[in-house]
């Protein structure tokens, strides 16, 4: 069975894995709303548990606004979750403010012992476009792009290192065409705590937004799934695939979790229109890797609001990733 919830819509969505728990965070808005669009203003943290990632617990409702004045007073949007090294957990997030017509984006943070009760650091923000780096981001550029792009925070141990990495959806500036300049920015941390804006991983010119980033090795490669729509891919990227646009998630492979990355020229990873997953997840049990993804537009167009159970996928010798239709 979906994950759903009767009165609610949910969409994007982040794991973490406990022992045999995978707890699973996701958007949620009430599905009252008169346009499924607004959810995206009037949205809290759902959480819920399972131990195969078809059945699942609700466990209720886990994060939401703060009261405000703040960065996050108006959204808290998608993030991830991770364990620090001494057992507490942490929730990266992303947060606009009424402020600034919630036009503006910024990474928060927050805790927790039990993987439900958060408790913000501090005012909660711990990353913005801020320092010598932030001149390589692009800022709100109202009639060029709709926001400034600074969220869906997924934070990784650095396999290389003692340190901590987090990888952002952002854009670049000074490209003339909006969907080339979708981006994956990229920050740095000794403690979980502390960040240090760093120049973009990933510029490429092939979409206007590359959204709900997630970053893991498998094999010998390292991918970078992100979502995207038809409508934001870029002129280059279109004479560079073989099909039609569509919207859904994709992926970048590399040699190593800083690159560089490249976006395959074959098919797109998990696409149609109108869009079936998007979001996508990947998971990997028993050695092979999975596909979920929240359930956009039925084929007519309506919107569903729900996350989909885990659809296989095939890796080839090359690395490269192909869906086993469901």
């Amino acid at each position: 069975m979906v994950l759903a919830i009767n009165d609610k819509w949910i969409w994007d969505f982040w794991l973490a894995q406990d022992g045999a728990d995978w707890h699973i965070y996701f958007l949620q808005a009430d599905n009252t709303l008169p346009d499924p669009e607004m959810r995206h203003r009037n949205v809290t943290q759902g959480h819920a548990v399972s131990r195969d990632l078809v059945n699942w617990k609700h466990l209720g409702t886990c994060f939401k606004p703060s009261e405000g004045p703040a960065f996050d007073d108006w959204t808290t949007w998608t993030g991830s979750v991770l364990k620090g090294p001494d057992g507490i957990w942490h929730l990266f997030y992303t947060g606009t403010p009424h402020a600034e017509g919630g036009m503006k984006q910024r990474v928060g943070h927050a805790t927790s012992k039990d993987m439900h009760s958060w408790e913000r650091v501090g005012d909660g923000l711990c990353l913005d476009l801020t320092g010598p780096n932030a001149r390589y981001y692009e800022e709100f550029t109202p009639g060029h792009w709709h926001d400034r792009a600074m969220r869906d925070p997924w934070v990784i141990k650095n396999p290389d290192g003692e340190n901590w990495l987090m990888y952002f959806t952002a854009r670049v500036p000074g490209r003339k065409e909006p969907n080339a300049g979708g981006a994956v920015g990229f920050a740095s941390s000794p403690d979980l705590i502390n960040w240090t804006l760093q120049k973009p991983i990933y510029d490429g010119g092939d979409f206007g937004q590359l959204e709900v980033p997630q970053v893991f090795k498998f094999g010998k490669k390292w991918y970078m799934t992100f979502c995207t729509a038809a409508d934001h891919w870029s002129e280059g990227y279109k004479t560079r695939n073989i099909e039609t646009p569509v919207t859904g998630s994709h992926y970048l492979i590399a040699d190593s979790h800083l690159g560089p990355w490249t976006a395959p020229t074959n098919k797109f990873l998990d696409g149609r229109n109108p869009c079936k997953r998007y979001a996508g997840k990947i998971v990997e049990m028993n050695g092979k890797l999975f596909i979920m993804g929240f359930l956009n537009f039925d084929i007519e167009g309506n919107f569903i609001g729900k996350v989909s159970n885990p659809v296989p996928l095939f890796v080839d010798s090359d690395g490269l990733l192909s869906v086993i239709e469901d």
